[in-house]
Parts: C-alpha cells; sequence; structure tokens
C-alpha cells in the first residue's frame, strides 16, 4: 500500500520506519523544514557545540522507544547506570536507586531530609499509596495528586524529597494541577514493565545528541527503504470517501492521494484535520482538555566545573526552580577543554516561561551556587534558554478516557502520538508505543485488502 505518514516528530518517525520495514510505501509529510519535532538538537555556534532541546532521559521500561533505536541502529548510545543523586543545599549529597537496598530503605522511609516520625509515616503513606496505584479508588480521577498525598497522610518532608518530584517527572506537570489518577496508573505501567523483565526500574540517557540519536539513522532507514520525504508540506485535511481514507489535501490545495494515513500530530495542530472523520468531535475535545505545560531547559557552558558527583543530580526542593542539572561531561564523555557544559531541566515551568534568557540564566547560577560550593566563582561563557510552552500536556481531574485510541471509524486511517490512549503519558515512550499500535491497525487493514 502507499501510506501516507503525517508529522515527523517521535510518533510519525517510528510510524515510518516501521511501515517500511513492513514493505509499505511511505510518504512522510512534516510541515517544519526539519524533523524531530519535539527530540531535536540546536546546533550553538558561539561554543561550536551541539545541545539538545532539553535533557531528554529514559526509563528501563521503554520497550518501544528501544525498538526504535534497534530499528535506526542507534540502541548502543544509550546507557543505564541505574543511580541518580540528590543535591541538598549547601552541596551534601545522596545516591538514589529503585532496586537493592537503597530501594528498601526508600520504601521504609528513609529518604533525604526525611528524619524522625516522619519516616514512620512516609512508610505508611507509601504502602496506601502502591495498595491504592493498584486498585484505585473510584474517586482517584476526581482530585489532584497534592490532595491524594494529602488523604494518604504523606509528609511534607517526603513530599519535598521524593513524591512532588515524582509527580512532575512522571507527568510533567505539578502535583496541584494533575488528576490523581495520572501518576498511579504511571506507577503501575512501571511496575508491570519491571516484574516482566525482572529488573528493577532505572534511569538512562543518551550519549550522543538527539539528532545523531533519533533522526540520522531514520534519514539514513529511509534512504536505503525509498521512503519519500516532504519538507514544509502542511496538510489542511485528511481526504475520507466512503468510509475509507483516499489521502490528504496540503494547504495549497494539492493532493496527496493514499491507501492509508496515519495521523501523527501533536494534539494542539490536529483541530480541522479530521473533520471528514466520524466522531472526529471526541478527538477535537481531546485537543481542547490536554491543555499545554511549559519546559523550560538552559545549556549553561561555564568556566569551571561545578563539581557534580554524577551524571545526573536532583536539586532538593528546587521544583519550579531548577529541578535537575546534567553533567554532559559525563554521559557525552566530553572534553570540556574550553567550557564545562552543564544542562538543567525545570519542568511545569510556569514562573519561569515568561521571564527574560538573563533572568532565567541568573535564576539558575542563584541555585547552582546555593548547592554547589564549588561553583561559587563560576562564569557563564555562554547560555542558551530553552523554551517549550507546549512540551507536555496536562491530565486534569475528570479527564480519564478523553485521550483518543489509534484506531478511527475510517478505514485506513489511524492516529499516533503521545496524546493518544497508551499505557503512558506525555512521554518518548507514549509517542512510540502510539505508532507502535497505530502500525498494526495499518496493516492489519493491510491484510483485509490483501485477502478480500
Amino acid at each position: 500500500m502507499h501510506c501516507v505518514v503525517v508529522g515527523g516528530g517521535l510518533a510519525g518517525l517510528a510510524s515510518a520506519v516501521w511501515l517500511s520495514e513492513a514493505g509499505q510505501r511511505v510518504t512522510l509529510l512534516e510541515r517544519r523544514g526539519s524533523l524531530g519535532g519535539r527530540t531535536i538538537s540546536m546546533p550553538l555556534a558561539a561554543v561550536d557545540d551541539i545541545p539538545d532541546n532539553g535533557q531528554h532521559v529514559f526509563a528501563s521500561g521503554y520497550t518501544d522507544l528501544m525498538r526504535y533505536l534497534e530499528s535506526v541502529g542507534t540502541r548502543e548510545h544509550v546507557e543505564f547506570p541505574g543511580h541518580m543523586t540528590f543535591r541538598m543545599p549547601g552541596g551534601g549529597t545522596r545516591r538514589s536507586a529503585f532496586g537493592g537496598l537503597t530501594g528498601l530503605r526508600a520504601a521504609l522511609g528513609d529518604l533525604p531530609g526525611v528524619t524522625g516520625l516522619d519516616r514512620l509515616r512516609t512508610a505508611r503513606a507509601q504502602a496506601t499509596l502502591i495498595r491504592q496505584a493498584f486498585r484505585q479508588p473510584e474517586w482517584l480521577d476526581k482530585v489532584t495528586a497534592d490532595e491524594w498525598f494529602r488523604r494518604i497522610g504523606m509528609p511534607q518532608s517526603a513530599r519535598k524529597a521524593l513524591w512532588d518530584g515524582i509527580v512532575i517527572g512522571l507527568t510533567g506537570d505539578k502535583t496541584e494541577i494533575s488528576s490523581a489518577k495520572v501518576p498511579a496508573d504511571l506507577l503501575v505501567t512501571g511496575a508491570r514493565r519491571a516484574l516482566a523483565s525482572r529488573t528493577p526500574v532505572s534511569i538512562g540517557f543518551p550519549t550522543v545528541d538527539l539528532d545523531t540519536l533519533f533522526i540520522a539513522g531514520a534519514e539514513k532507514r529511509f534512504a536505503d527503504a525509498g521512503v519519500d520525504v516532504r519538507h514544509r508540506a502542511v496538510v489542511s485535511s485528511i481526504d475520507v470517501a466512503d468510509g475509507k481514507v483516499t489521502g490528504v489535501t496540503l494547504s495549497d490545495g494539492a493532493k496527496v492521494e493514499a491507501d492509508a494515513v496515519i495521523c501523527a500530530v501533536p494534539v494542539w495542530n490536529v483541530k480541522g484535520m479530521l473533520d471528514q472523520v466520524p466522531g472526529h468531535e471526541r478527538i477535537y475535545e481531546a485537543a481542547d482538555t490536554l491543555t499545554p505545560v511549559p519546559i523550560v531547559s538552559v545549556n549553561l557552558y561555564l568556566d569551571r566545573s561545578i563539581g557534580m558527583e554524577d551524571w545526573g543530580e536532583i536539586l532538593y526542593g528546587g521544583e519550579g526552580v531548577l529541578e535537575q542539572v546534567w553533567d554532559r561531561q559525563r554521559m557525552h564523555g566530553r572534553d570540556p577543554k574550553d567550557n564545562w557544559f552543564y544542562s538543567t531541566t525545570v519542568s511545569a515551568a510556569y514562573d519561569l516561561i515568561g521571564k527574560t534568557n538573563a533572568e532565567i540564566t541568573d535564576i539558575q547560577m542563584d541555585m547552582l551556587r546555593r548547592y554547589y560550593p564549588q561553583a561559587a566563582g563560576a562564569q557563564v561563557v555562554h547560555s542558551h534558554v530553552v523554551r517549550m510552552p507546549r512540551s507536555t500536556f496536562a491530565q486534569r481531574p475528570g479527564t480519564a478516557g478523553i485521550r483518543p485510541d489509534q484506531r478511527t471509524a475510517v478505514e485506513g486511517l489511524a492516529l499516533a502520538g503521545d496524546w493518544t490512549r497508551t499505557d503512558w503519558t506525555t512521554t518518548m515512550e507514549g509517542a512510540c508505543q502510539s505508532a507502535a499500535r497505530a502500525v498494526e491497525v495499518i496493516l492489519e487493514y493491510a491484510r483485509s485488502r490483501h485477502h478480500a
């Protein structure tokens, strides 16, 4: 079949790769001048470097994402060291892990900054949290994660040490905004993946830039398979006749005929594109309901080391200001002959997104000096602020079930994207899992056409 994939982000790339692997003829339409969507590198001539548009990390349960990397030949560029480090104000550190003795201590309430009776309260609250995640009460999607934590008696010290950060890490949003059901579902998914693989959950990182990891290998695969990649191709509508997809119409009026289409555009770009699809109102409702969440990242090039002990460190109490710091020297084997490169991340950066680059850089440097004594005299060689106002989406209370399935009411048409229904929220794994499911819908359609 001739299959058109609309959108060249991670979901679209994976869809196009796997359709071509299955022997289909593929045309990939991307509205921008380059592929990658929210997983791209951003070359900086000022420091002769290629930083990313924010640090991307991986969980060991990301099976569909790893399948994609295997397909494009870059799986070797992801490492899982099995630990991260908490950094306390003043410079103290504590290494964390999800398994072994460290994981057991955390389960018993032994968390950074949690002392006295709060450890017992934390252990009790964590046990309740896990039980309610697996056997969810009917009210879970009616309350925020903040309300959930208060109901189960999670001490504020434990929230500050771990749980508020986990919610932000899993959902991309603040505890007082995200539905409690979202982190609960993700905890269950992670636990089941860990049990299936018989390995504890761990966090990993890429050892190369995102263009090398996600895009270069895909472009080589496309060239080898004859995939037709068209940039600056803006799709205005997906065309349907007699219950079957017939192709797409571009904004300039040109038509691209197709036997099958996967629509893999971001949720905020889908409205208007599916007007000919029965039930599109429900899909558009998701676009209205899944409100955008900003992330701010800063690529900091400093004149000296700040003395990080690990590849990635979580700043205790840094939510909303500076949550995580990444040592690109360790992660990429980088030689700091001209400068030391650190990447920072702030999720749900509602308070930062509107500030100037200089203000954001000053805030970040003030935080680094509070947590890293060696940063006291550090000077900024170059600062590169990355604002992503629509980096992720919020799932507020009452939105369970709002995300649409990959299968549509139209034969030969499937949806993909982290905003469609997956086992994950807005993650790279969610994007790839959605692509895997969308491709299976299309291949099932191909088989039915063959047998007809």
